[in-house]
């Protein structure tokens, strides 16, 4: 069994689906042949989660027959993503769903028509996408490239039309359409990131302004990006880990030969295989001037910017990112090196379920479309149990200095706003205090581990580094020098009220082996 095979109109079909898999029900040729003549859609970023979940939300609208034109996928990071999961498989991939009750889907996804390398070093691809971008069929340029794909480092505004990053290449080639006529489009940013649109204006902004003040382009192309480009805000939410080796055990034994690992030199893992979980959201600001894919068929929810914002801190303050990461706070603490395996821990389960429902719920903004205790129950019942899903505690707290002031900072801000009271938190400031201890890689046996990677790592470790793990009684003063950062954690805890409080916490938690689990079922008797 392998994807290639199934492009022959006489290929052993009938062997995959006896063995489950669901085939793709559309012309592929035709759909492909059609796409390449007038393009709507291309995708800069050939990761996992672009296949799990936006080509596979294509892939159902392709097979009602609502749709005709597949997508375009670009890489301008990692070039051996294409030259090794895509192009030896011709754009097709395996979709493997987990299911959190036990089952697993197979599923081929064709809905890839065209992978490219977005780098004029490859002529020949470079070429192919400055003929799409002059195309006026093109509608939508979205991206899954990560935080950092939208970096503009300011050496690079310097090169002019020779740019490294992949916003940079934008620039570019949103240039070519310009000349080209200056057709409508939208940049549909769906990764993981508060305002995500304006992330993807700023940073191609950043290299047209650049280019104007070289004298390298017209002021008309700033009035172009401005008036006939649009940038809406997003929030997308699927778990796609790694390639799994059991799931990759299963194909194995399924006969399915496609299945082998690759890991790329810049450290992409990946494979012709995608196993993914089964939940997913897509909430996209309806703001397209040159239409769209009609995406909303396949599951992806379209609003007003106000509601995508609403969803997206429902998520990222509330309901998922908090409680992910006080899972990796005390996971990585407690010695657990999976997060189902923590969902398992009657103690961690009531902490997030506390902390979700009771002391972060009151500060949220229902935002219509999705019920945030729908959202928050699908989290703790059937997402983080999920056993087929291989997350890590350690992956989870990678770069936590960054992400604690939006996943708790905003719901003190919110709470001091509205004049609630702070001190009345319990489990919140408990996990704050748990960071402390997080730093001196000390786990609760006694044991040292390694924090994962974080930029300040180092800085605030050094803050730490003088209190000692079953010293007994100690100064902790020395950590106001760390709760007082609002850069860490959104605020000043002791200027809303919260410093002393969380320095009580960390003094029990230094006690010595075994008072993380002592201290953390203290508290969680004191909420009931």
């Amino acid at each position: 069994m392998k994807l290639t095979d199934l492009l022959n109109p006489e290929g052993p079909k009938a062997v995959w689906e006896e063995k489950g898999y669901v085939l793709p029900a559309f012309d592929i040729q035709a759909v492909r042949e059609k796409t390449f003549h007038s393009p709507t859609w291309v995708h800069f970023g050939a990761g996992n989660i672009f296949r799990a979940f936006p080509a596979a939300a294509l892939q159902g609208i392709l097979e009602s027959g609502a749709y005709d034109r597949g997508v375009i996928v670009a890489e301008g990071f990692d070039y051996e993503i294409i030259d090794r999961a895509y192009r030896p498989f011709d754009n097709l991939c395996l979709l493997v769903t987990l299911g959190a009750d036990g089952s697993v889907g197979r599923r081929v996804i064709a809905s890839v028509t065209e992978s490219l390398k977005a780098d004029a070093q490859f002529e020949s691809d470079w070429a192919r996408l400055v003929e799409i971008f002059e195309n006026p069929s093109l509608q939508m340029v979205s991206f899954t490239v990560t935080e950092k794909g939208y970096a503009v480092p300011i050496e690079d505004l310097a090169r002019g039309f020779a740019p490294r990053t992949t916003m940079g290449k934008i620039a570019c080639l949103l240039y070519r359409r310009f000349l080209a006529g200056g057709a409508p489009l939208t940049l549909q940013s769906m990764d993981n990131c508060s305002h995500n649109g304006d992330v993807v204006r700023d940073a191609v902004g950043a290299y047209a302004k650049a280019w104007v003040e070289a004298g390298l382009v017209p002021e008309a192309f700033l009035a172009y990006l401005r008036d006939s480009v649009t940038y809406p805000w997003s929030m997308i939410d699927k778990i796609t880990p790694f390639p799994d080796s059991a799931v990759q055990a299963l194909l194995l034994a399924d006969g399915f030969e496609d299945a082998e690992t690759i890991v790329t030199e810049k450290g992409a893992r990946t494979a012709a295989f995608i196993n993914a979980e089964e939940t997913e959201y897509l909430v996209i600001e309806d703001n397209y001037p040159a239409g769209r894919p009609p995406l909303e068929l396949g599951g992806v929810l379209f609003a007003e910017r106000e509601t995508v914002d609403k969803i997206e801190k429902m998520k990222v303050c509330t309901c998922l990112n908090p409680l992910h990461t006080a899972l990796a706070i005390f996971g990585c603490l407690l010695g657990y090196t999976r997060v189902c395996e923590e969902m398992k821990d009657a103690d961690l389960v009531k902490l997030i379920t506390h902390m979700g429902y009771r002391e972060a719920m009151p500060v949220v903004v229902d935002p219509g479309v999705i019920r945030p205790e729908d959202f928050i129950a699908a989290v703790i019942e059937k997402r983080l149990p999920n056993p087929f899903l291989p997350d890590a505690p350690q992956r989870i707290a990678t770069d936590t200095s960054q992400k604690l002031p939006i996943r708790f900072g905003e719901t003190l801000k919110a709470y001091v706003a509205r004049g609630l009271d702070v001190g009345a938190l319990t489990l919140i400031p408990l996990t704050l205090a748990a960071y402390a201890r997080y730093l001196k890689g000390i786990d609760d046996a006694g044991a040292a581990f390694t924090p994962s990677p974080d930029p300040k790592l180092e800085e605030l470790s050094a803050i730490v580094a003088g209190l000692a793990v079953n010293a007994g009684s100690q100064d902790m003063r020395v950590l106001r020098e760390l709760y007082m950062r609002s850069d860490i954690f959104g605020v000043d805890l002791y200027a809303v009220g919260l410093g002393e409080k969380v320095e009580g916490m960390v003094a029990e938690l230094y006690r010595g082996p075994g008072a993380v689990r002592e201290t953390l079922r203290k508290y969680l008797d004191r909420v009931g």
